[in-house]
């Protein structure tokens, strides 16, 4: 509702049309590689910029005194809460074909921010002036990373040299070609960023600006997620649409799907018609067509059954239960998935239809909240809603028992929204009476749409995952292995669900092939210290040797030369510099304290004097204090091994009787080090047969690692054979793609199992 300063739209604007010549400029250049779609594409977007930098300058000339805007009100900080609500930010790239990236436009919300944060950034020249707050940071695209920091860290990435999205690409992520499962099942090739390298820069860069605390780290008392993947054979009907579902991506006759020939604009949009009829398809084919009928083994059949069993076990404790779909909610008198369920639950289950609700039925906030407390007295048993309506806010968790998906969001954020409902502390039912867990069921339809959505959360939840948790160790972050830290194995369920027994094994393989690499690794993590510890331990030996040789030479020297007066005491013949022989212990005791007060000796050792042949020493020492300069003079005994001991640390005492007997206090501590140093040797000398064990020693399984890997080039091989080139795709292109894939097993290869010194780049 406040406007922006067009002087800083303008500046912002000019960036963005800056960028696009640039990437215009990149892209002629590469001349035949570059498609006439690519290029029209960056033209637009630049002729879009202009228009708008001439109204801009328009408005600027034209501007009336009497406008208040932004940059005037004088805002010095933005608290942005749900900020991922506005992470739409506009951005370039040159990588137009590349999956996952987002919309390029972006919204006029975000940019509207972004226009408000640089007022604030310029006027205080630092990037700082705005704060995020959001449960999900990064939400669903991995772009939305870059523009985190475009939004909050623009003079950081300037300093890297970071001017748009592709420099940023090119610092911390790796374009690969992977396999999806395209609508109609078929298994292609799809570039996306799927390595992340630099790892330890990007997550450093992330956390300067991040601070991100789990449920587990605050110590919130919440259940477990227990998950279970439910996995529906197609029935006779889906089985033949999924083959007409193939044909009509093929060939877009609509008429194999029981509707008119495409129009002009619905031919443009062939996939996204694909895609929503494989949705409802696996839903319920009466979603598809009215004509088909009911059968035992749809998803509303097998929901029903599990729900029933669910709400039995836990009757007496009336546990509640959620369920989540985005396609076929709740209408009044109109056929629906909710309804349909509902039905079933009712005839064949027995369940009273009161105890089944809608979060639709509620059409006010007083509604909702009846809802919700009906819920959490266990008079409402079943709760159906979309991720949207049901998915956030919703504060019915305290009977909850399971959650069931009817269908796979397209964001991993909204599946843990959806979990949150029942995952949430202050579950009672959950804590004290199902082991503290809570059931989430993810119904899927064998080769159905249902295995891609688990393949694109697959991907987007592990990168997430690793970099909130700061994981610093590992060099590479590849999006495509799996990672029991991570939560859902998305990839392992999408081989499952697919029937493809090559994706199976593909994904197992990588599985065993992550497993041996890490145990390699921490193999090679050991044998590489035990080599410097080693080393270090050989030379902490010889000198503790030499060290304990010295000291036993100067205990034996003392002992010949200690001479003992009549009643047995040891005698102090302490000869000092400047005293006459026979001093006596006040003379000797006087002129020690003498030479405590005045002694200056630079931080030199300076000889005093002489005891049974050893030396006797003193040395100034400097330091500071609350600024004071302190200076303390010590008092030493060195033996002909050159090594000094010292009593009370080297100071005289002021009474001279124990000031003369300092020297001999410390010489008749020798028995004491010779017997730390004997200590000393036998440990390291116990260590060290150990270390070279391991230091000589070679992983054992090198030789299956070497098989597996061959084993999965092989199937890689043979899942790139099964790929359908694109029709539309130009030969060259189909070329380029062939190249890249041919290399994938050698990168997987490459980018595991390195592991370099710490300190080494």
């Amino acid at each position: 509702m406040i406007p922006q300063s067009p002087e800083m739209q303008k500046e912002i604007l000019q960036i963005e049309l800056d960028s696009v010549e640039r990437n215009l400029d990149a892209l002629q250049s590469r001349g035949k590689e570059v498609t006439r779609g690519m290029l029209a594409g960056v033209i637009k977007r630049k002729e879009n910029l202009e228009v708008k930098l001439k109204t801009l300058q328009h408005d600027i000339e034209n501007r009336k005194d009497d406008v208040v805007d932004f940059k005037m009100m004088g805002i010095d900080h933005l608290f942005v809460d749900e900020s991922h609500q506005f992470k739409n930010l506009m951005f370039n790239t040159r990588h137009t074909r590349v999956a996952g990236l987002g919309n390029v436009d972006g919204s006029l919300k975000a940019m509207n921010l972004l226009f408000a944060i640089r007022t604030i950034q310029e006027r205080i020249n630092a990037d700082m002036g705005a704060t995020f707050l959001s449960g999900t940071t990064i939400s669903n695209s991995l772009t939305e990373l870059y523009l985190l920091f475009k939004y909050l860290r623009p003079r950081a990435m300037e300093k890297q040299g970071i001017h748009s999205f592709d420099a940023w690409a090119a610092i911390y992520a790796r374009k690969t070609t992977d396999y999806e499962f395209s609508v109609a099942n078929n298994i292609v090739a799809k570039e996306r960023f799927r390595y992340f390298i630099k790892v330890p820069e990007l997550a450093q860069f992330y956390s300067e600006i991040t601070d991100y605390r789990t449920a587990k780290d605050i110590g919130i008392d919440r259940p477990n997620k227990n998950e279970i993947l439910y996995n529906i054979p197609p029935t006779p009907d889906q089985s033949a649409f999924i083959q007409k579902l193939m044909d009509f991506a093929k060939t877009g006759n609509a008429e194999l799907l029981g509707r008119p020939p495409l129009s002009q604009s619905e031919e443009k949009a062939k996939m996204l018609i694909a895609t929503d009829y494989a949705r409802k398809m696996s839903l319920d084919m009466r979603m598809v067509n009215g004509k088909y009928e009911d059968h035992p083994d749809s998803k509303a059949s097998h929901c029903a059954a599990t729900i029933a069993k669910y709400y039995n076990q836990y009757n007496a404790q009336k546990g509640t239960q959620f369920v989540f779909s985005d396609l076929g909610t709740y209408k009044p008198n109109e056929w629906n998935v909710y309804s349909e369920i509902r039905r079933k639950l009712v005839e064949d289950h027995g369940i009273p239809a009161h105890e089944v609700r809608f979060i639709q039925e509620a059409k006010n906030d007083k509604q909702r909240k009846e809802l919700i407390k009906g819920m959490n007295e266990g008079k409402i048993r079943v709760l159906f809603g979309s991720t949207s309506m049901l998915g956030t806010g919703v504060n019915a968790q305290k009977r909850a028992v399971a959650v069931h998906h009817l269908d796979t969001p397209w964001r991993p954020s909204d599946l843990a929204q959806r979990d949150g409902r029942a995952v949430r502390k202050g579950n009672e039912i959950a804590k004290f009476f199902a082991d503290n867990k809570v059931d989430v069921i993810i119904y899927a339809v064998e080769k159905s749409l249902d295995s891609y959505k688990f393949n694109l959360l697959y991907n987007k939840q592990l990168f997430i995952d690793q970099l909130k948790n700061n994981n610093l160790g590992k060099r590479t972050i590849d999006e495509g292995s799996m990672d029991e830290k991570s939560g859902m194995n998305f990839s392992e369920y999408v081989a499952i669900l697919s029937g493809n027994t090559d994706l199976l094994d593909k994904a197992k393989l990588e599985k065993q092939i992550a497993g041996l690499e890490s145990e390699k690794q921490a193999f090679n993590r050991s044998k590489f210290s035990a080599k410097y510890k080693l080393q270090d331990f050989t030379e902490l030996l010889e000198s503790a040797q030499s060290r304990f040789n010295r000291m036993t030479t100067d205990w034996g020297n003392l002992k010949q030369r200690i001479q003992k007066r009549s009643d047995g005491t040891i005698a102090n013949p302490v000869l000092l510099d400047g005293l006459p022989l026979n001093a006596d212990i006040k003379q000797i005791g006087a002129k020690l304290n003498q030479l405590a007060d005045k002694a200056r000796t630079g931080g030199q050792y300076e000889e005093i004097g002489t005891l049974y042949g050893f030396t006797l020493l003193v040395k100034t020492e400097m330091s500071e204090k609350e600024g004071v300069d302190i200076r303390v003079n010590r008092f030493l005994v060195q033996g002909e091994g050159n090594i000094k001991y010292t009593y009370n640390n080297g100071l005289i005492a002021k009474d001279e009787k124990l000031a003369a007997t300092n020297f001999l206090n410390a010489l008749e501590k020798l028995p004491g080090y010779i017997q730390q140093e004997q200590k000393k040797i036998a440990e390291i000398q116990k260590d060290l047969p150990v270390l070279q064990e391991v230091v000589n020693g070679t992983w054992s399984k090198e030789s299956r690692l070497g098989e597996l890997k061959t084993e999965l080039a092989a199937v890689e091989r043979k899942i790139q054979l099964s790929i359908t080139p694109d029709p539309k795709e130009e030969p060259a292109e189909q070329t380029e793609k062939q190249k890249e894939t041919s290399n994938i097993s050698e990168s997987i290869v490459r980018t595991k199992g390195i592991h370099l010194p710490r300190g080494v780049l």
